[in-house]
C-alpha cells in the first residue's frame, strides 16, 4: 500500500499534555497512574486521569460541545502545534479535502451520567442544559474536531471498543486512496466515566493495583483517559525521514463478546494482513507495541498471536502501565507512541512488570532502552473480537 506520512501528531494522557510529557515519562520510567479519585463511589482501583479537564470548559461557538470527552479532545488539539499544522494544510489543499476520522468507545457518556444525577428524582426529566447530539452522540466527537479545525471533508466516528482509534487509520487510508480526500486528521479520545469504571469492575477485569502487563501476578486493567491525533498525508520520496503508516490489518475473532479467542488466531491474522499490505516480513519489524491490557486472558492470547508471527526473539512491551488502558483512544495512542519511539530511538519496557509470566513465550521487555527502531507493529484489540494492527515506521 502507499504509505501515509504522519505529518503532525499530538498526545495527551495521564503522563501530561503534549508529546514531550509522554517522552519524558517514558525515559524516566515514571508512570501516570493514581488511586481512583474519580467520584466517591469506587471502585477500588488505579486510573490514568488527565489533570485540568474540569477547569477547561469549552466556550464561545464550541460551548454546545462542552463535555469531558470534547474538553479532552480540545486539550490535545491545542498541544504540539497541531492546530497550526492543520491550518497550514487547510490553506494548502482546502478544507473540503481533509477528512476527519476519530475513534471512541463511550464518547461523552459522562455528560449523560451528570444529567441523570442532576435530576431531583428518578421520574424527573433530564435537565434543560443536557445536549445529547453535541456531547454524548458518537458523532459529536468527529463533529467537534471538524468544527474546531474548520474542516469540511468527510467525517466519521468509529466505535469498535478498544480497536476504534486504530481502525481510523485504515479508514483514512481508504478515503485517501479512493480520492474522497487528500489528507486526514485521525485520532482517538476516550474519557473517564462511571459506566466504564463500574462496568469493567463488574466484569472483574480491573486491578486494585497499577496494572502489570504480562506479569505472572497480573490481575486486570487500570482504566485511563487520553486523546491522540495525527495528520496523515500520502508520503513522497522526500519523506524518508518522517514516520509513516506503512500497513494496516483488521480482523475479527468471531469468538466471544468480551473474551479474545484463546489461540490468538484473529489477532495473528490482523498482524499478517498488516505485513502483507506493507510488503514486509516479520523480520523487518524491530519492536511490537503490545495491546497488553494486563488481564490474564488478553495477554495470553496476544502472546500466542505475536509468537506465531514473530517467534520468541522480537522485543515487545505494553505501555498500559504508564497511561492505563485508554479504551477507544488506545489504538491511536499506541500508534503515535510508536511513531515517537521511531523518531527518538526508544523501546519502552512494560512498566510495573517485575516477573514475566513463564507461560508467555514472547520476549517481553521490562525495562526500556535507547536503540534505533525503524518499524513497529502496534496492536489494538477490542471487545467483540475486533482486531486492528498498524505498522509505523520508515519506508524501505
Amino acid at each position: 500500500m502507499r504509505a501515509l506520512k504522519i505529518a503532525s501528531y499530538t498526545l495527551t494522557n495521564a503522563l501530561g499534555r503534549g508529546r514531550d510529557a509522554t517522552l519524558t515519562a517514558l525515559r524516566e520510567q515514571r508512570g501516570g497512574l493514581r488511586p481512583n479519585d474519580f467520584g466517591t463511589d469506587g471502585p477500588t482501583t488505579w486510573i490514568g486521569r488527565v489533570d485540568g479537564i474540569e477547569s477547561q470548559a469549552l466556550d464561545g461557538p464550541f460551548s454546545v460541545y462542552d463535555c469531558r470527552n470534547n474538553r479532552l479532545a480540545a486539550l490535545a488539539l491545542g498541544a504540539d502545534g497541531f492546530e497550526a499544522d492543520c491550518a497550514a494544510l487547510r490553506a494548502r489543499v482546502g478544507a473540503d479535502r481533509i477528512g476527519v476520522f476519530v475513534g471512541t468507545s463511550t464518547s461523552g457518556i459522562e455528560q449523560t451520567e451528570r444529567a441523570y444525577r442532576a435530576r431531583p428524582d428518578s421520574d424527573a426529566p433530564l435537565p434543560d442544559w443536557y445536549d445529547y447530539a453535541h456531547t454524548h452522540d458518537m458523532f459529536s466527537l468527529a463533529d467537534f474536531v471538524r468544527t474546531r479545525l474548520a474542516l469540511r471533508g468527510p467525517a466519521m466516528t468509529v466505535s469498535t471498543a478498544c480497536s476504534s482509534s486504530a481502525k481510523v487509520f485504515a479508514t483514512a487510508w481508504r478515503h485517501i486512496e479512493t480520492g474522497l480526500c487528500d489528507a486526514a486528521v485521525v485520532g482517538g479520545v476516550d474519557s473517564l466515566c462511571r459506566m466504564t469504571l463500574h462496568g469493567f469492575d463488574a466484569l472483574q477485569l480491573v486491578s486494585s493495583a497499577p496494572c502489570r502487563p504480562a506479569d505472572v501476578d497480573r490481575d486486570g486493567i487500570s482504566i485511563g483517559e487520553a486523546a491522540a491525533f495525527a495528520l496523515l498525508e500520502p508520503a513522497g520520496r522526500e519523506d524518508n525521514g518522517t514516520p509513516c503508516i506503512l500497513g494496516y490489518g483488521e480482523s475479527n475473532d468471531a469468538y466471544h463478546m468480551s473474551s479474545p479467542a484463546p489461540d490468538g488466531r484473529g489477532a495473528a491474522e490482523a498482524m499478517r494482513a498488516a505485513l502483507r499490505r506493507a510488503a514486509l516480513q516479520a523480520a523487518d519489524i524491530d519492536f511490537v507495541h503490545l495491546h497488553g491490557t494486563a488481564t490474564p486472558a488478553n495477554d495470553a492470547a496476544e502472546d500466542r498471536a505475536v509468537h506465531a508471527i514473530f517467534g520468541p526473539r522480537t522485543p515487545c512491551a505494553s505501555t498500559k502501565g504508564w497511561t492505563g488502558h485508554t479504551l477507544g483512544a488506545a489504538g491511536a495512542s499506541n500508534a503515535l507512541i510508536a511513531a515517537m519511539c521511531v523518531e527518538q530511538g526508544l523501546m519502552p519496557g512494560s512498566l510495573n512488570t517485575t516477573s514475566v509470566d513463564p507461560q508467555l513465550v514472547c520476549r517481553v521487555l521490562t525495562e526500556g532502552k535507547a536503540t534505533p527502531v525503524a518499524r513497529i507493529m502496534s496492536n489494538a484489540f477490542g471487545f467483540g473480537g475486533s482486531n486492528a494492527c498498524l505498522i509505523v515506521g520508515y519506508p524501505t
